[in-house]
């Protein structure tokens, strides 16, 4: 008589293609599940609460285990177009981490709006530059696609608000959601993900918001032309990638910039005054970017030598690094944070609907269902 294993009857073969696809071996993931071998042998049989901690580490929902077998996803390391196979290898396995909670989320995105994005366009559809469309050409393009003015940006009280603005923007205006998490990487600033119907962003809560608001855009450069792309640090990348990809990358390097900061509209504001780092430090405020890009501008119209600009970004940088950080130290305002109210809004509206049941909710907002009545307390208008 066959013994008669106890635990939840999930599907061994998807156990296996879930660890893999989080790039974990079954000896690494064995510190976390010391039972794993056996799981995927099919010799032994997790916890319900087993199975939520291995959908939480691997990145994938609770429901996928229970599958006949492991889904048809496409991998995603073909849809990073610009980078070359050592590359993808070389991001840390916290950053892939969050890449497949990305396709996680386009899925989610895809079932809370019924496969259709509610802001009926998407800029990376209806805009379509080739590499040799000149950058002021495609700045102009995506901001009057995005239709905000100079004045309105000028009007935003602080980089905080910009982030915000910008995000809801990029939202309701051009059909990209923009999400944020921790990375645990400091040299990576984010990352997107394309999709003819649901292309999303993820910038690194951990670096200044700043630098976040340059991440939308050099992200959203990648989603123009419809390919997955990460912001880096670390240029090395662009020194050995060739042709297309090379002027890809560079044009989302320079987007962000023409974006923010029209040159036009520098250049009248840099006749009669005196070029330095006070200056840097006003034009940043007026636009809510960083210091250094300002400086980058002025390097490149000769009004500054590289040796001034390289020692204003040591000097912004160690003061950044002496600040630290920005740290909630709360968890509900960190998910609410990285998922951001138009996102946490159209879950609880789907639940109310009674389209899901609360673990199903739980997993659309990355909680612990235990986690949602304080959580929907705080950011949904009420108690479950």
């Amino acid at each position: 008589m066959a013994e008669i294993k106890e635990g939840l009857p999930i599907t061994p073969a998807v156990v296996r293609w879930a660890r893999e696809r989080a790039g974990y071996s079954v000896e690494d993931a064995a510190r976390h599940f010391k039972k794993i071998a056996a799981w995927e042998a099919g010799e032994a049989l997790p916890t319900y609460v087993q199975v939520e901690d291995m959908a939480d580490r691997f990145k994938v929902p609770v429901a996928v285990f229970f599958f006949p077998r492991p889904p048809e996803v496409p991998s995603i390391e073909q849809s990073f177009r610009t980078l070359t196979e050592a590359d993808f290898a070389a991001i840390p396995r916290s950053v892939r981490f969050f890449l497949r909670r990305g396709q996680a989320m386009q899925i989610n995105l895809a079932e809370l709006n019924d496969s259709k994005n509610p802001a009926g366009r998407v800029i990376s559809r209806d805009l379509s530059p080739s590499p040799n469309t000149s950058l002021d050409t495609i700045a102009a393009q995506v901001r009057d696609y995005l239709g905000v003015s100079i004045d309105e940006q000028a009007s935003w009280k602080s980089v905080d608000e910009a982030l915000e603005k910008w995000r809801e923007a990029f939202a309701t205006r051009a059909g990209v959601y923009v999400f944020k998490e921790a990375f645990s990487a400091p040299s990576y600033f984010g990352f997107c993900l394309y999709d003819d119907e649901f292309p999303v962003i993820y910038i690194n809560n951990s670096s200044a918001k700043s630098r976040q608001i340059f991440t939308l855009f050099h992200e959203l450069g990648h989603l123009l032309f419809h390919t997955s792309g990460i912001d880096i640090l670390d240029d090395h990348l662009i020194d050995h990638l060739g042709g297309a990809a090379r002027k890809i990358e560079v044009i989302c390097n320079g987007l962000a910039a023409r974006v923010l900061v029209p040159d036009d509209l520098l250049d009248r504001m840099l006749k009669g005054v005196r070029i330095g780092r006070q200056l840097a430090t006003q034009l940043a405020a007026y636009f809510s970017v960083s210091r250094e890009v300002i400086y980058r501008k002025f390097l490149d119209r000769g009004l500054i030598d590289a040796e001034e600009y390289s020692a204003a970004a040591q000097d912004w940088a160690a003061q950044m690094n002496a600040k630290g950080t920005e740290s909630s130290g709360n968890y509900y305002n960190s998910q609410h944070a990285y998922l951001g109210q138009r996102y946490i809004d159209l879950a609880f509206t789907r639940y109310y609907q009674h389209r899901f049941d609360r673990g199903q909710l739980a997993e659309y907002l990355n909680l612990k269902p235990k986690n949602l009545p304080t959580f929907a307390e705080k950011f949904a208008g009420g108690g479950l």
